[in-house]
């Protein structure tokens, strides 16, 4: 966590993630064959499109993670949330601009659930949230292109449901996320639909080979010590 709040290495680190995926934006746009969801066919003439995870990918969580008293929970998340300005990731806006210029669509894939809270209205008040967060950033965002889990029944915690719908529509050019399971489905340890078994220790390593070509070349991975799918997987 220290590292993450105060080390320069960090923000020169996620600076160089985001400008690497920058500089290639014209190279994937261009190659029409070109797509970032294993799987995707015939997308040629579907208009493009980047996703995004939203926590330590766009915005930063580490002022909260060094404070929240143990054990976490999502709505302790949500009301620090509520209290406080977001912060960016580093190179995160500049990124999205980017890609917006060059005529991108930006969807953002966050694993925060919607959940009704027993005090409130609102079904879904996290999105809200998510959204207010993103335009504190200064990232203008509609709701359409944000994704919650849970949102629907279908949408759980494994994003690839969510990224396979977004295909429908899009080539994807680039998946950016702070986490091994932003981009390798079923690698985490508890099982969710569609998936059938855990992810391991094994798994993720033979995953890790098996999409060596994606690394760095449309999945983009941003460091994620303080928290995430690698902390539980054994």
């Amino acid at each position: 966590m220290l590292w993450v709040k105060h080390a320069a290495d960090y923000k020169a680190v996620t600076r160089q993630i985001y400008r690497s995926a920058e500089l290639a934006l014209p190279r994937l746009i261009e190659d029409t064959s070109w797509t970032a969801l294993p799987g995707q066919t015939n997308a040629e003439n579907l208009p493009t499109a980047v996703i995004l995870d939203i926590d330590d990918t766009v915005v930063s969580n580490i002022d909260f993670q060094m404070q929240f008293e143990r054990p976490f929970t999502n709505r302790k998340l949500e009301m620090w949330d509520r209290e406080h300005i977001a912060q960016p990731v580093p190179g995160v806006v500049e990124f999205i601009a980017a890609a917006r210029a060059a005529g991108v669509t930006v969807f953002f894939l966050t694993n925060r659930p919607c959940e009704k809270y027993p005090d409130e209205d609102e079904a879904c008040p996290q999105k809200q949230t998510v959204l207010d967060d993103l335009r504190e950033l200064g990232i203008d965002a509609e709701p359409e292109f944000l994704t919650l889990a849970l949102e629907k029944p279908e949408w759980t915690r494994e994003k690839l449901v969510r990224r396979q719908l977004i295909g429908e529509d899009y080539r994807i050019l680039m998946v950016i996320g702070d986490d091994f399971a932003d981009f390798v489905p079923c690698s985490r340890k508890k099982v969710v639909a569609p998936c059938t078994s855990p992810g391991t220790l094994t798994s993720r390593e033979a995953a890790l080979e098996e999409y060596a070509s994606y690394w760095g070349n449309g999945w983009y991975i941003l460091p994620g010590p303080t928290h995430g799918s690698w902390t539980s997987v054994r």
